[in-house]
């Protein structure tokens, strides 16, 4: 399973946006989409591929878009990570 996890801030919530290349039980690659706003309840769509090329082909159009739109791949700064104390 390869995934790609970006955020986007600016808004009133920051927002995420996911794109997961995995196997299904029919042997063929999937993509999934999810996005939402962080913490809130996400949007899902799947897309089923013959093969893993066309697969890393759809997500990774779908990862430049979300790129192009404003997201980013580091979330350091939104502190949205669980901090220990100590």
């Amino acid at each position: 399973m390869l995934q790609a996890l970006l955020y986007r801030t600016g808004k009133a919530r920051p927002l995420f946006y996911r794109v997961e290349i995995s196997r299904n039980l029919f042997e063929e690659a999937s993509v999934t989409r999810e996005w939402g706003a962080v913490g809130g309840t996400p949007r899902t769509i799947t897309s089923c591929h013959t093969d893993l090329r066309a697969a890393s082909r759809a997500a990774d159009t779908h990862r430049q878009r979300a790129l192009d739109r404003g997201y980013i791949r580091d979330a350091s700064h939104l502190h949205l990570a669980r901090t220990t104390p100590g």
